[in-house]
């Protein structure tokens, strides 16, 4: 005879209320519920697997992305669910990639920091070219907070000197590797109040740690789901 679980025997190994697990299960991230005559839902080990696979996908893929991974692998939907895991593995690899890109650029800038030319600020079309984008992004990523370029007292126009430079170079690379505007903004802002090379080194260092720690949630979170897998294999013979 299957083991029958009450909300409360599925809450306990994770620290939960018996509420929590009822609204998991309504929100289908456990797969189909019975009931007791007197309506008291009745759950398995299938169900205290499914559990424990989509808390363990929430570290790597965050809540809302484990949430729909689970309910794909509950209707039977593996496509779906295979498709939710690549998207977010594609993800991390571009952080990834955009890591290590945005540490060489720092290093760069912060070892030569390429003069302006002719030693002097650039206007938003020299900055521009240099950075083979259009004027009008300039103005965007200022307004954004990402640029902060000085005004020519005499004439009002926009001029660009080394810091800006520099953090309109970040930007790009930023931008490149497909990060929002207003996470290319706090990624500026931290190296702002980061000020020396060790503070910087640091936050770079800070940068890969959450990548390693999610790398690893999401061998977690996989190992889990391959659990609940073989589960629903089982099962279905």
């Amino acid at each position: 005879m299957e083991v029958k679980l009450r909300p409360i025997d599925l809450a306990r190994e994770h620290g939960l209320s018996a509420q929590a697990i009822r609204n998991y299960d309504d929100a289908g991230i456990l797969p189909p519920t019975e009931r007791s005559e007197t309506g008291y839902r009745r759950y398995t080990p299938l169900h205290a697997q499914a559990l424990r696979a989509f808390l363990a996908l929430r570290g790597g893929h965050g809540h809302q992305r484990a949430m729909e991974i689970v309910r794909a692998t509950n209707r039977g939907d593996a496509e779906s669910a295979y498709r939710l895991i690549d998207a977010t593995h594609v993800a991390l690899l571009t952080e990834r990639d955009t890591r290590t890109e945005v540490a060489a650029a720092l290093d760069s800038l912060s070892t030569t920091k390429p003069p302006p030319v002719n030693g002097r600020p650039l206007t938003v079309g020299e900055l521009a070219r240099r950075l083979g984008v259009h004027p009008a992004t300039l103005r965007t990523w200022e307004t954004e907070g990402i640029l902060r370029p000085e005004r020519d007292r005499a004439t009002g126009y926009r001029e660009y000197g080394p810091d800006c430079v520099r953090d309109a170079e970040i930007a790009r690379q930023l931008r490149r590797g497909g990060y929002l505007l207003h996470q290319v903004a706090q990624f500026i802002e931290s190296l702002r109040e980061a000020g020396g090379a060790d503070a910087l080194s640091a936050f770079l260092d800070s940068w890969q740690d959450r990548l390693t720690t999610r790398s690893r949630n999401l061998l977690a979170g996989a190992a889990q789901l391959d659990a609940y897998l073989a589960l629903l294999d089982q099962q279905a013979r």
